[in-house]
């Protein structure tokens, strides 16, 4: 007999914390659908980060101020050490990182070799691309490029 009362309890505590979690979502006011332009890419978020153009003459160090040395070095002159100092820093940067320090080296006038471009600017492209299928699959735009 004392388990049908424990049971009972039970069932009656479970009823009230489902009915305090409903009245409480219904008394949670939804935020508003944010408007996207339709000729939104769905990268905004991470766009400014993962472009190339620089909207600021500011800066930014990865961890590479030895590169400075190679500014105004054309990239078919530099030696083979020179063009592994590059290399070092290229292939340590996270992903994520890669934009900016493109556009850092850009703005310091250092000249990349082909290969390290190439590489680089590959990296921006499969960033920008996974944005974008992520952003469609959060918001169920079936036109967005496959992952």
């Amino acid at each position: 007999m004392t388990i049908y009362i424990l049971i009972a309890l039970l069932l009656i505590l479970i009823a009230a914390v489902a009915l305090f979690v409903r009245r409480q979502n219904r008394l949670t006011p939804e935020k508003p659908p944010r408007e996207v332009p339709a000729d939104c890419c769905g990268s905004h978020a991470v766009c400014e980060r993962d472009s190339l153009l620089s909207s600021t003459e500011e800066i930014i160090y990865f961890d590479d101020e030895e590169l400075d040395a190679l500014s105004g070095i054309p990239a078919d002159e530099m030696t083979d050490q020179q063009v592994k100092m590059i290399e070092d820093v290229f292939f340590t940067l996270r992903e994520q990182d890669v934009a900016g320090w493109l556009r850092s080296i850009q703005l310091r006038r250092i000249e990349l070799p082909q290969f390290i471009r190439d590489e680089a600017f590959l990296v921006v492209a499969e960033r920008r691309e996974h944005t974008a299928a992520l952003y469609a699959e959060k918001h169920g735009d079936k036109t967005a490029p496959a992952k």
